[in-house]
């Protein structure tokens, strides 16, 4: 847990974080079972950089124990998540400690460090040299250096296997706070420069000088956080030779997000079922909210509406892509292509939906029946051979 975290913060899981560890809990063993063949002893190697206290004070798993609770459950299939965890604040890091303790004795393979992240990075990607590796990093205010970030996945793990993935809060609220010293004449320097460091350049900038002059400022400020989120986001796929996607994660739907969840991995299966991952996390993110906030009427989508209507774009997509390629196309190989503004929106049952319609409109010669994952799927234009 990062400075900047409440007193209050253990108290209860706000929305923001229901968003973020239900995507946590869905993804992470997948990520083991997609990737544990890739070691001798079927390990995978995980580190929370920002890990708090593990759980909240009303005993709901935060990250820290969602993430012992995935390696308990692979332990008993006889596969490992080895999980290191890092915490700098003391009373945070107690916590933590016994939680951990929990598990270990149980048979889960963990480690808690007292300190900064960036004092175990090193000794955590060395354990994992031959070992996929998971990075979660979640912290309260700004991130660690891109140039850190880059060392680590464009040099130290720059291959496809073992598989290397990132996981990573990048806080709009900071880039706001810090908007806000670029535009005042008394901005704090140092601030900006820690700044800098985050997004690999001081380019982040020019969007906020731009702002200055804007008659609409608080709009063309809003405009900067969002351009300056895409641009660290683009920088860092190129950088790093990774696919990555930025996730909103807010309070309510009414509200500017709080943070982006910042993705990247080397593989199309990453990229598919991360994907499959945020429409399922944000489909308990509606439902926490109106729980919450225990309105008369429904303010959530109807997960059927919006399936209804990707339908017949994915449908679309796939149309366009198998007139593109000219080739069979395999589903994982075009995650964002196929599912186009609705990636993360709707589940993956809705592509296999679309090829079963593009199938039933002779279209292509197969319903994907017998293919047990949609993913899997490999689609023709008909006539075309097998």
């Amino acid at each position: 847990m990062s400075s900047g975290t409440g007193g209050g913060y253990w108290a209860d899981k706000a929305l923001p974080s229901v968003f973020k560890h239900e995507l946590l809990k869905k993804y992470l063993p997948q990520f083991g079972g997609m990737t544990g063949a890739q070691s001798q002893d079927r390990r995978v190697v995980y580190l929370d950089g920002y890990a708090g206290e593990g759980r909240y004070e009303n005993g709901q798993p935060a990250s820290g124990e969602i993430a012992l609770q995935v390696a308990s459950d692979l332990h008993k299939s006889k596969r490992t998540l080895e999980c290191f965890f890092s915490e700098a604040q003391p009373k945070s890091y107690a916590r933590l400690e016994e939680v951990v303790q929990q598990y270990r004795a149980g048979g889960v393979r963990a480690h808690a460090h007292r300190g900064e992240v960036d004092g175990v990075l090193d000794q955590v990607v060395e354990r994992a040299v031959r070992e996929p590796l998971f990075l979660f990093l979640d912290p309260c205010g700004l991130a660690l250096p891109q140039d850190r970030l880059v060392e680590v996945l464009a040099q130290k793990r720059r291959g496809t296997r073992p598989a290397t993935e990132l996981l990573m809060n990048f806080s709009m609220m900071a880039v706001w706070r810090l908007g806000g010293h670029v535009r005042s004449p008394k901005g704090n320097e140092k601030s900006l420069q820690r700044f800098d460091d985050v997004c690999g350049g001081t380019w982040w900038r020019e969007y906020f000088a731009d702002a200055v002059s804007s008659r609409a400022r608080d709009g063309a400020a809003e405009d900067a956080i969002e351009a300056v989120a895409a641009e660290y986001a683009r920088r860092l796929a190129d950088r790093t030779g990774m696919m990555v996607q930025s996730v909103p994660v807010s309070h309510s739907p009414r509200k500017r997000p709080v943070y982006r969840l910042v993705f990247a991995t080397r593989s199309p299966y990453g990229l598919w079922v991360f994907g499959d991952a945020v429409a399922r996390a944000r489909a308990e993110w509606w439902k926490q909210l109106e729980e919450r906030e225990d309105t008369l009427f429904s303010v959530a989508p109807d997960p059927k509406e919006v399936e209804a209507r990707a339908l017949p774009v994915i449908a679309a997509n796939l149309e366009t892509l198998l007139a593109r390629a000219r080739r069979p196309v395999k589903m994982v190989d075009h995650s964002l292509e196929i599912f186009g503004e609705f990636y993360g929106q709707v589940t993956e049952p809705v592509v296999r939906l679309a090829v079963q319609l593009l199938h039933q409109q002779g279209k292509i010669p197969t319903s994907g029946k017998g293919v047990r994952r949609t993913r899997e799927i490999v689609i023709r234009p008909v006539g075309r051979a097998v």
